[in-house]
């Protein structure tokens, strides 16, 4: 069970986990095709769960930009875009994985810096405890749906994209 319920603070500890996936994805001494599974469920996940429980709560607050809320939906779908790449290159190592490796860590680098920066931010400055609280135990449960669901197969995240 997490430490915290609150949102902003489980939002941030999934950007980490990113980050320490993007290093095994990156390791040749690690088991890169294992990381990227992980990598692969946790992004969708998470963004599903952002999506469908923190972003349209977080509209409602008039000092949080919508248009930034927008901007950051539209960042998952370009994340998910290069994962689908990353997916389908096959075995790490191979060709192309570095350059697409590298596409998504910066897609969804970009995204969580700015999402940081402006969202969160926005959130823990705006949004009462009690609330934040409310949208992480929300959160928590589609993220955990989405993860038992299988959310991270290639075929999954083919149809998000629209492929």
């Amino acid at each position: 069970m997490a430490r915290t319920q609150d949102v902003v603070e489980l939002i941030l500890e999934d950007h980490r986990r990113m980050e320490e996936l993007f290093r095994r994805m990156r390791s040749v001494e690690a088991d890169q095709a294992a990381a990227l599974r992980e990598f692969a469920d946790l992004l969708i996940a998470h963004a599903l769960a952002e999506e469908a429980e923190v972003y349209p709560a977080l509209k409602r607050y008039k000092n949080i930009d919508d248009e930034e809320v927008e901007h950051g939906e539209h960042e998952h779908d370009e994340g998910n875009k290069a994962l689908l790449d990353l997916l389908e290159v096959g075995e790490p190592g191979s060709g192309d994985w570095d350059e697409k490796l590298e596409a998504l860590v910066e897609a969804v680098t970009h995204h969580a810096d700015e999402e940081e920066r402006t969202i969160l931010n926005g959130a823990r400055e705006n949004v009462a405890m009690r609330r934040r609280e409310e949208l992480g135990a929300a959160f928590l449960e589609e993220r955990e749906r989405q993860l038992k669901a299988g959310c991270g197969s290639a075929d999954n995240v083919r149809r998000l994209v629209g492929s």
